[in-house]
């Protein structure tokens, strides 16, 4: 079945959030990397299935993609001193991220919440932060966008694990012959058609969410459809 949106995979709702917890949320580049002394310990110490675990710990405090500093600013020694002093850790040079504020990710159910905390001067009083349900779809856009670097650092493979594919956006259709029959109750009776009826319920739903896409109707009609869909 073509999905008519990407929808999450409920089995992969936790690592899917390390993942985005781990990367920039607007250019998709890991917050951290090999230039950081711990970062290069993880990868050579960590075997691959013990490291997004490892490197989560430390990208998650990490709430700027570090961009490149500018030549003129390096010989500003005070500047340096009180970046330093701000960030708690030594600069990382040559990160090349984009400069991104980066949100606090949320799980509810099965939506994933970004929460931006508006930053403020000394003095200011604090605003109140932005809360957005990301859709799936745009999630899963961002996480095609992480390099294959930044994959291995993570202890991900680039040709058998893309993280991208933890959100699904075709579902397979087992066979009627090998589809699991169901007990009634506890039951010895079984039922045969349960996975069948649920099916047929998901390519509909999926149907009415890409004729109303197509007819221009109003997005939060559209989302009510694809809420039934992501259910």
């Amino acid at each position: 079945i073509d999905l008519a949106r990407p929808v999450f995979h409920a089995g992969f709702m936790v690592k899917v959030k390390k993942i985005l917890e781990c990367i920039c949320f607007s250019c998709g580049k890991l917050k951290v990397d090999m230039g950081d002394p711990m970062v290069a310990n993880i990868v050579r110490r960590v075997k691959p299935q013990h490291r997004l675990k490892a490197i989560w710990a430390l990208a998650v405090k990490v709430k700027e993609c570090q961009s490149d500093e500018l030549e003129e600013d390096e010989g500003d020694a005070t500047a340096e001193a009180q970046f330093q002093r701000d960030h708690w850790k030594p600069k990382k040079a040559n990160h090349g991220g984009c400069g991104h504020h980066q949100p606090v990710w949320r799980k509810e159910a099965l939506k994933l919440i970004s929460v931006i905390k508006p930053v403020t001067e000394k003095g200011e009083e604090a605003a109140e932060p932005e809360k957005r349900v990301v859709p799936p779809g745009e999630i899963h856009n961002l996480l095609k966008k992480i390099p294959a670097d930044d994959l291995h650092i993570m202890g991900l493979n680039a040709e058998f694990a893309r993280p991208d594919w933890m959100i699904l956006t075709v579902l397979p259709v087992p066979p009627a012959a090998v589809r699991p029959s169901i007990s009634v109750d506890g039951g010895a009776m079984r039922s045969e058609d349960d996975l069948t009826y649920k099916l047929a319920q998901i390519l509909k739903h999926s149907a009415t969410v890409r004729r109303l896409e197509a007819e221009g109707v109003p997005p939060s009609v559209i989302n009510d459809h694809f809420d039934l869909l992501q259910f």
